[in-house]
């Protein structure tokens, strides 16, 4: 029997290295409350993304909440539905509404044409989402923010690591949020990050993700939740981060395959590697049109799922489609997300995927074309 090939995989360190990053922790016994581990992963990110200020959570969604949070607004915020629901439940959560634009054909991020037409004088902020490692027109989001005096937090939780015209990505807007998720290219088993320039948010955001307590202190002046990065994780995260040229080497080698066999079939487009940006090879997503070859993407879901490859309709329902988001009567216009969501597949994509399998995923896929 043919073994089962996922969607995805989470890359590890060897395991004696990990073993070795822990072992002082059974005599310190620190394991949480900003120990070591957790201090050391917070400085080596700062230096890595070359950013003054990042802030670690428990997960990425929290990240995100809690940095909506500390910017204390109200009104609308312009964000994408072509996003895993995560961007749009911390919008939703801090009292905010939602504002969909569509998206752009090539690379599937937000669509500036069309933002600026959305801003009202109920807009507050915009979220943009760097999808599958596509970066956002971060430039042009940044004049428009400027003119209108909005706020810009990225959801760049596919986009560790990543560098548009040399710079670090978390150097784009007032913040970005990392997801350390264990499928992500960087993980920390479950985690995420928060990166920033203004570090008087700092103090705030560690009171949000500690109940509310200011650290080391017994003042309580805020209203939070539990959202802390234990040393365990950061542990795992500070392994990983050594390694985490050597899985972006070993996934630009997947995407590279995938090219080199589905290029050039009618019916199917490939996602293109942008320029000025070094990419970290997060997903490979495919979208399947079945105008010319009545190929449809579930038809190829099923066809893969038969020869055990498990493959994700990522990302499908569009969040504007949402139960929680009709009953409050948020609507959208976005035909072209909605088009992308319909026909949207993300392939097997990880460092320790074997290129014989991509092979065979290839396979499956092209004699379905013949």
């Amino acid at each position: 029997m043919k073994k089962n090939i996922y969607v995805v995989k989470p890359s590890l360190p060897p395991l004696e290295e990990f073993v070795r990053e822990i072992e002082d922790m059974w005599e310190t016994g620190i394991m949480t409350h900003q120990g070591p581990k957790h201090n050391k992963l917070q400085a080596e990110l700062e230096k890595f993304m070359e950013m003054p200020n990042v802030t670690l959570f428990a997960n990425g969604h929290l990240a995100l909440e809690l940095g909506l949070e500390s910017q204390k607004m109200t009104g609308e915020v312009i964000t994408t539905p072509f996003t895993f629901g995560s961007t749009t439940q911390a919008i939703l959560r801090n009292k905010l509404k939602p504002v969909f634009c569509d998206i752009r054909e090539d690379d599937y991020t937000i669509d500036c044409d069309m933002l600026e037409n959305l801003i009202t004088e109920k807009t507050c902020a915009i979220v943009p989402v760097h999808v599958y490692g596509n970066i956002c027109d971060v430039e042009r989001i940044q004049k428009i923010a400027e003119r209108f005096k909005l706020k810009v937090i990225y959801d760049a939780a596919h986009a560790f690591g990543e560098l548009y015209k040399g710079k670090h990505i978390a150097q784009f807007g007032d913040m970005s949020m990392f997801s350390f998720h264990a499928t992500k290219v960087l993980n920390t088993v479950e985690g995420g990050c928060l990166a920033y320039k203004d570090g008087s948010k700092t103090q705030y955001l560690e009171g949000l993700r500690q109940f509310g307590q200011i650290v080391h202190t017994d003042s309580v002046p805020y209203i939070g939740t539990n959202a802390k990065m234990t040393d365990m994780h950061a542990a795992m995260g500070l392994c990983n981060l050594r390694h985490v040229q050597e899985y972006v080497q070993k996934r630009k080698m997947v995407v590279e395959r995938y090219i080199r066999h589905l290029s050039g079939i009618d019916g199917i487009k490939l996602n293109r590697i942008q320029k000025d940006v070094v990419s970290n090879y997060a997903y490979f997503p495919v979208v399947f049109e079945e105008k010319n070859s009545g190929i449809t993407r579930d038809m190829v879901m099923k066809r893969l799922e038969e020869h055990h490859i498990f493959v994700r309709k990522y990302f499908y329902p569009l969040c504007s489609d949402f139960e929680c988001c009709k009953e409050i009567g948020i609507q959208a216009d976005v035909p072209v997300a909605a088009y992308m969501s319909e026909r949207v597949l993300t392939l097997p994509c990880y460092s320790e995927l074997e290129l014989e399998d991509v092979d065979y995923i290839c396979d499956v896929i092209k004699r379905m074309y013949v």
